[in-house]
This record gives C-alpha cells, structure tokens and sequence, in this order.
C-alpha cells in the first residue's frame, strides 16, 4: 500500500477529472463553453495539474527522483495557471460575494488553501512525506467542481450524495494509508480533512 498509494489516488483523481470534461471532450462538444477561451485554458490547467500528479507520483514510484525534480517546475507553473485561471472564473462569472450560493463562497476559500498547499509543497521538496502530502491535500480540496459535473455526466440521480460521499471516501482513504504506513494519523490528513468543514460551516453563514 505505501508503494501504490499516491500513485493509484492519482489515476484516480485523473479519471475523474476526465469524466467531469467528458461533456466538452466528447458528448457535447459544441456547447458555449467550448468557445470561451477562459473555460478551455482554466480546463487545460486543471487536466494538466491531474496528469502531471500521475507522472509525478510515477516517477517516485519507480524511485526517479532526478525525473521528478525536473517535472516539478512544470506542476509548479501549472498550480499557478490553475489558481490564476479560477481566480480570472471568479472575477468574471461572479459579480461579488452576495452573488454566491455558498459552495462557490467554499472553493474560492480552497483555491487559496489549495496555492498555500503547493506553496508549503515546494518549500517543503526536500522532505518527502510531507511535500506529496501538501501535494495531494490541494488536490482534494479542489474537487467540488469536478465531483459535481461527474455526478452530472454519469446522470446520477442524488448528485449531492454522490459529492459528499465520493469525498469523503477519498479523505478517508489517506487516513487509511496513514494507519497501515504510520499506524497514526498524520496532521496533515486530519488538519485537511477538519479543514474542509471548517469552510463549509463559514461558507453557509456568511
């Protein structure tokens, strides 16, 4: 399990990404988003930060670390396309904060965890169990969006249930890859999980 963990979670999260698009990449290719080139590069920067996950948690699995080093400049101007790419959405969709139901109030506060996290992972690079754990914590916390138009995509009838389900699944797989590699759970993993009530709770109320 501590060999294929991260790099199975992010086949994973890479799959589930492609589902999320699969409307704009297959079924419905001509709908109006297809030609806003806001979409498309906030697209591309989202799938390439998934895809580039799986190379990244590839090469630590076959232990190519120099590999690894070198693609990590191509996440690190990835992760600041995808945070400047949906900062750009937020601007332009949504004309102030009133202007929001309250999940989208949520994601604006994990987009910022989410450039914290992978700031704290390339200050951290050096040290391994926490660089992947900053790494694949922004990365769960940017899943509404993508676990929403699944539910969508795959016509799921309790789209709701689906999401919360569906995440908190993944949440809880790290606390079991925490137990069967530590036999605790690490604080990244639980301060995360926390976390992300903690924005819900904010997100409802404000």
């Amino acid at each position: 399990m501590k060999k294929y963990y991260f790099q199975s979670i992010s086949i994973l999260l890479l799959v589930l990404s492609l589902i999320a698009f699969s409307d704009n990449l297959i079924t419905d290719v001509g709908q109006e988003s297809n030609s806003n080139p806001m979409f498309i590069i906030h697209g591309l920067f989202m799938f390439a930060w998934f895809f580039i996950f799986v190379v990244q948690a590839n090469f630590i699995r076959k232990g190519n670390y120099e590999s690894h080093m070198r693609w990590g400049i191509a996440g690190m101007i990835t992760a600041i396309g995808v945070f400047l790419s949906t900062l750009y959405i937020f601007i332009t969709v949504y004309k102030g904060w009133d202007a929001m139901v309250f999940y989208v109030k949520a994601n604006r506060f994990f987009m910022l965890s989410f450039a914290i996290l992978v700031t704290l992972a390339y200050i951290k690079r050096k040290n391994r169990d926490l660089h992947k754990r900053f790494i694949l914590m922004a990365s769960l916390l940017i899943l509404e969006p993508i676990l929403s138009r699944v539910s969508g995509n795959l016509h799921i009838e309790n789209g709701i249930a689906f999401l919360v389900i569906a995440w908190n699944i993944l949440f809880i797989s790290l606390f079991v890859y925490d137990w069967k590699v530590l036999k605790k759970i690490h604080k990244i993993t639980w301060m995360g999980f926390l976390w992300l009530y903690i924005v819900y709770v904010i997100s409802t109320i404000i």
